[in-house]
């Protein structure tokens, strides 16, 4: 169950030829790749591209109207193997996944494709997940593009260009025999505008009528001595090819700025948007795009046009390259064209440009008064000062589980377990369960990759050790790499440490699309297939499934699986849906009985604040966001006692906690009745009538023992 459904706007994908698109970036892409006759589409999950999968899976009746075959695929790696099916036939093929991360797991597959060549358009979609709202690690997807000589598109952030650019893409692969990446930065994906449609195409070829007409060419297979081949043709031929669809196409936009033309900018396309309205902001420009500056749009990253640029630069005596990231690839190229065809322009880059970190609306505005200050002897007119806000006034929210969320319980049985045994070695993997490095649990002491959690810890395969370590992943993990490179791994060289995969059914962390492993029936995917199946199957003997909110069992099966005599792996499911997916599936069905007037009881719990002694290990053992503190009512007592806020799912966990950590019984659990019926009704008169003769009697006693 995605965490978002797209079944009204999929129907915008029906628009032909003169109607009006008005849409999201990721259903502009989705459009664009249907309008180019694409025959299949394959991707894994991750920001800024997981919508994209969604809109294709919502989009299914649609696309077997048009032959397209679309698959969730298992990992990127599955994704990219798919582009197998353009080598050899004219079929257009696009596959998509989250940038440096994806294209890493993908290599492999991405370097045999690149070497052997392309007869369908063969397209890459990368969410260029780069900045500081970024989750992984600070790379760029042009170093990859480079290494293996794959075509990089950045297309300027306006649905018609990128539209436009989805379609070229496919064109330049084809005339070049290349595979193309197109890169979308996460404001690209989620950018709202408009476009004129065209009319969606079926493949001219299907993908049956290739399978019943199978085509073979032994130079196309990355295998001695074509594969010496493959490195002169790309020089030779493909690389020629593609700048000659570039030029004759013009996918680089030059925008003349008569004001000063002695001076000029070079940029990324994807940082276009950013650049002009910092040229507003300075009086260079309008918010149309108008420019007193030269401006030349790089929308194809690589392979660069030697005579393009030099052209722009010849006239100029300062230019400015805007290159977000490191290392500086574009400044170092450009520098080189212009040495080689006697250009003297003065270059400015990283030396006025932060060399790391992403390009924020002040990074811009400080670098572009820095170049215009040496360019034009003057700097920008002076802006308003922004409104002063003190730190001190923003809290620090950093990442952390959802309310009720079930993996909380699992780390905080580590924490209690840690507190009887003594610190031990974690190792953790991609995903929610990653947050666990952070606090209240400060647990985990490295991460290397997604499936990668107990392959991590597999140098610490020590016999004569009296301690075990603990490795973590989750389903989504597991079925993406961890079931060989962890558990197989273990089983073969006789692992005796502990892995923890924590089953929440869905692929949670990439906005909660099905797995194998889903409980959910899914109509066009197989689900139901358990993971304990799995891990026996590869040869796990020691195999424990527990249900998360059994915080006492969750903290027992630890102990056991550190403590037990078994020799070999170890490995305990943590089991529970994810709450985040559990509360949009049932939220709307809860109000839907309540407008209709059944009864329906919803739990919620609370803390007696007579009984609270002001510890607060509950907060500090659980995190819940729903968890928080106030005035002690109490005039003796001076610590805040706990209470429970109103975004309380009444999972449980909290009272759990409370208990196993032994620590107050202060956490009650109320049941809140929507529609009640006239004996419930009478119940709580009896309960309210009775708690209160209960308490006037209290009163007195007190009262008695003052007097």
């Amino acid at each position: 169950m995605a965490e978002r459904s797209f079944a009204k706007e999929v129907e915008s994908l029906r628009l032909g030829a003169g109607d009006v698109f008005h849409g999201e970036g990721i259903l502009a892409v989705t459009k664009a790749l249907l309008q180019s006759g694409v025959a299949y589409v394959g991707g894994y999950q991750g920001a800024p591209i997981s919508h994209l999968m969604d809109v294709f899976a919502d989009a299914n009746s649609l696309l077997m109207e048009l032959g397209v075959h679309f698959e969730q695929s298992a990992s990127e790696a599955s994704a990219a193997a798919m582009l197998a099916a353009s080598v050899n036939y004219p079929l257009r093929g696009a596959v998509t996944w989250k940038s440096t991360v994806g294209t890493n797991v993908a290599s492999d597959a991405l370097a045999n494709v690149a070497s052997g060549g392309v007869t369908g358009g063969a397209l890459i979609i990368v969410g260029e997940d780069y900045g500081e709202g970024s989750s992984i690690m600070q790379e760029r997807s042009h170093a990859f593009a480079m290494k293996s000589q794959i075509w990089l598109l950045d297309p300027r952030p306006n649905l018609p260009m990128i539209v436009d650019m989805v379609e070229h893409g496919f064109a330049l692969s084809e005339a070049s025999n290349t595979p193309v990446m197109l890169e979308l930065r996460i404001r690209a994906c989620h950018l709202h505008g408009r476009f004129e449609a065209r009319d969606n195409r079926r493949s001219p070829m299907s993908l049956k009528q290739a399978m019943e007409a199978p085509v073979r060419d032994p130079a196309r297979i990355v295998l001695p001595p074509a594969n010496f081949v493959h490195e002169q043709e790309k020089i030779a031929a493909r690389w020629p090819a593609a700048i000659d669809y570039i030029v004759s196409h013009k996918l680089n936009e030059t925008f003349h700025g008569a004001q000063h033309p002695d001076i000029g900018i070079i940029v990324q396309g994807g940082m276009y948007n950013a650049l002009i309205r910092a040229l507003e902001l300075a009086g260079l420009a309008d918010r149309f795009g108008d420019t007193q500056i030269p401006i030349y749009v790089l929308n194809v990253t690589y392979p660069l046009v030697d005579d393009e640029i030099a052209t722009f630069c010849n006239d100029k005596r300062a230019v400015l390259i805007v290159e977000e990231g490191q290392p500086e690839y574009l400044e170092q190229a450009i520098g080189s064209i212009l040495r080689q065809h006697g250009v003297a322009a003065s270059l400015s880059g990283k030396s006025i440009f932060p060399r790391a970190g992403e390009y924020t609306g002040q990074v811009f505005a400080d670098g572009l008064a820095a170049f215009l200050n040496g360019a034009l002897g003057r700097a920008p007119p002076p802006k308003p000062a922004p409104i002063p806000l003190a730190m001190t006034d923003v809290p620090q929210r950093p990442a952390g589980f959802c309310t009720g969320c079930p993996e909380r319980p699992v780390f905080t049985a580590m924490k209690l377990l840690q507190n009887e045994l003594g610190p031990i070695h974690v190792s953790c993997d991609i995903g929610c369960h990653l947050f666990s490095i952070l606090p209240p649990f400060n647990i985990g002491n490295t991460t290397m990759g997604y499936g990668l959690g107990w392959a991590g810890a597999s140098a610490f395969n020590v016999k004569n050790s009296a301690r075990r370590t603990i490795s973590v992943m989750g389903d989504g993990g597991f079925w993406h790499n961890g079931l060989t490179s962890g558990v197989g791994n273990a089983v073969f060289n006789k692992n005796d440490n502990v892995l923890v995969i924590v089953d929440n059914e869905y692929s949670a962390a990439t906005g909660g699309q099905d797995l194998l492993s889903s409980r959910a029936e899914n109509s066009v995917r197989s689900t139901g297939h358990e993971i304990e199946r799995a891990v026996r199957g590869v040869g796990v003997d020691w195999v424990r499934t527990v249900r998360t909110y059994d915080l006492k069992k969750m903290k027992s099966t630890l102990k056991e699986a550190m403590l037990t005599k078994h020799v070999g792996p170890k490995v305990i499911i943590a089991q529970s849906e994810c709450m985040l997916n559990r509360q949009r599936r049932e939220k709307p069905l809860f109000a839907k009985a309540v407008n209709e007037g059944k009864r329906i009881v919803k739990q919620r719990f609370g803390v007696d604040e007579d009984l609270c002694t002001g510890d607060h290990s509950c907060i500090r053992l659980s995190g819940c966001p729903s968890l928080t503190i106030k005035p002690n009512p109490d005039p003796l007592r001076e610590d805040p006692v706990a209470a429970v806020n109103n975004d309380c799912v009444g999972c449980g966990v909290c009272g759990e906690i409370a208990h196993a950590a032994v620590l107050c019984p202060s956490f009650f659990r109320a049941d809140i009745v929507h529609n009640p019926t006239a004996l419930d009704r009478l119940r709580h008169r009896i309960a309210a009538n009775l708690i209160s003769w209960l308490q006037s009697g209290r009163e007195r006693r007190r009262q008695a023992r003052l007097a």
